[in-house]
């Protein structure tokens, strides 16, 4: 596997199943040589960590779970700064890093270190990207600005035909589902905003260059959140019968975290999908 994007994408989904704690510990344990082993055995720590804590605000967290939040995150930075020293060239180590250091608020330099450790390895690494993405959000003690500015300058620098145009359409997702009731829907409707996704979907997903994306129904389900919010039915229509009706759970969470497949749906039906 010479595609570090695809190795990221296969631990990310791999260690999103219960139970890789209880016996990864023993892997490590007799591979102690292993990268491999102790870049699953970090990761599923980081995933683990973060249900923990949950999706809520920080506000709505008890001490006790942001205890054992804590305490998660520490040993998973250890397996994979360990993951990094045995697999230097590898950028998946320095991909999770991304997710535990912004749950220990490690802060803006050493974040930035991170991603940018990330993508001199692999420079086109989406998840690498998101997780910036998010690390320099409002709700992460960025702003607004500063995570379109990231977005839409990844995207341009980015050749024509790459997934990193989602970028710009989560970045207006993320900045819709900071706003008040009301709001929210204005600035989806603005005609800037109608415009930045269109030159986004022309970027990436209808470029016809788009070609080498490991999970193209994820990018476009955002984009058919996306335009299906911003009122652009037959955009997001055309996004909707793109993705199969497979159904990711982000974006659709935003809108109803109990049955992310129920929103999707609410959503392909106002868009004239049936």
């Amino acid at each position: 596997m010479t595609d570090d994007r695809e190795r990221s994408w296969l631990v990310a989904n791999v260690v999103d199943v219960d139970g890789w704690e209880r016996w990864m510990p023993g892997v490590v344990a007799a591979e102690p040589g292993s990268g491999l082993a102790q870049l699953v055995a970090g990761a599923r720590q980081v995933t683990w960590a973060w249900e923990a804590r949950t999706g809520l605000r920080a506000q709505h967290v008890s001490r006790e779970q942001f205890q054992v939040f804590h305490e998660r995150l520490e040993v998973a930075e250890d397996l994979l700064y360990r993951a990094a020293e045995l697999e230097p060239g590898w950028a998946c180590p320095w991909y999770f890093l991304q997710m535990s250091g912004r749950g220990l608020q490690v802060g803006p330099d050493i974040a930035r270190l991170r991603f940018e450790a990330a993508v001199r390895r692999s420079p086109l690494h989406l998840g690498a990207h998101q997780q910036q993405l998010q690390q320099v959000c409002r709700k992460w003690g960025g702003s607004h600005e500063e995570m379109h500015a990231f977005a839409r300058e990844s995207m341009l620098a980015a050749p024509e035909g790459s997934d990193l145009g989602v970028l710009v359409a989560i970045a207006h997702l993320e900045h819709w589902g900071d706003l008040d009731h009301g709001d929210d829907t204005a600035y989806m409707l603005r005609l800037q905003v109608e415009k930045e996704l269109h030159e986004a979907a022309d970027r990436s997903y209808r470029n016809a260059g788009y070609r080498d994306a490991l999970d193209p129904v994820a990018t476009l389900n955002v984009f058919a959140m996306a335009f299906a919010l911003a009122g652009e039915k037959k955009a997001a229509a055309e996004a909707f019968a793109a993705t199969g009706g497979l159904v990711t759970e982000f974006p659709w969470q935003y809108l109803n975290g109990n049955d992310p497949a129920a929103a999707y749906r609410a959503l392909r039906s106002r868009s004239g999908r049936p």
